[in-house]
């Protein structure tokens, strides 16, 4: 008994550009980096228990200058535990994460392309973003879903102007 393909889902990555960006990502071996140092319980939920290899990903620039969405990406891999919750070199080092127990997580995110910069100005003024999670007063989650309806009205703006 097999089940049936589950349709694609999607989401908003947020990456501070000086840490890891657009061009880091395309740069990258087979276009693919480690999706370290998320460290919200929800956001690592989004990865454990939502997202699957396949699903698209809009690749955001966040904490820089003009903050914005920089690219198109999509899930490369499946979860495994984030080394850098390990390293007590690492800003992420999480003394509490026990070895054999984990409590952060990473997936491998492979860039497809780079876009222009969709800022939050432009994305304020399409009515079909209106409730996307990304504008929502107070939303500082790295890791967002995306619905169908946002990413066609994103694809829409990049073909448009792109």
């Amino acid at each position: 008994m097999s089940s049936a393909p589950t349709a694609p889902q999607y989401w908003l990555m947020k990456s501070e550009p000086d840490e890891c960006s657009i061009d880091d990502a395309l740069a990258a071996p087979r276009q693919t980096v480690p999706w370290t140092g998320v460290r919200n319980y929800q956001a690592r939920n989004f990865m454990r228990d939502q997202m699957r290899v396949g699903d698209g990903v809009l690749f955001y620039h966040s904490s820089c200058p003009e903050p914005g969405i920089a690219g198109l990406a999509r899930v490369a891999s499946g979860v495994r535990p984030d080394p850098t919750q390990f390293d007590a070199r690492s800003p992420y080092y999480d003394p509490k994460s026990p070895a054999d127990a984990p409590r952060w997580l990473l997936l491998d995110v492979q860039a497809l392309r780079k876009t222009r910069l969709l800022g939050l100005p432009e994305l304020r003024g399409v009515p079909a973003l209106a409730d996307m999670r990304l504008l929502q007063r107070g939303n500082r989650l790295s890791i967002t879903p995306v619905t169908a309806q946002e990413w066609e009205a994103i694809e829409g703006l990049l073909a448009w102007r792109g």
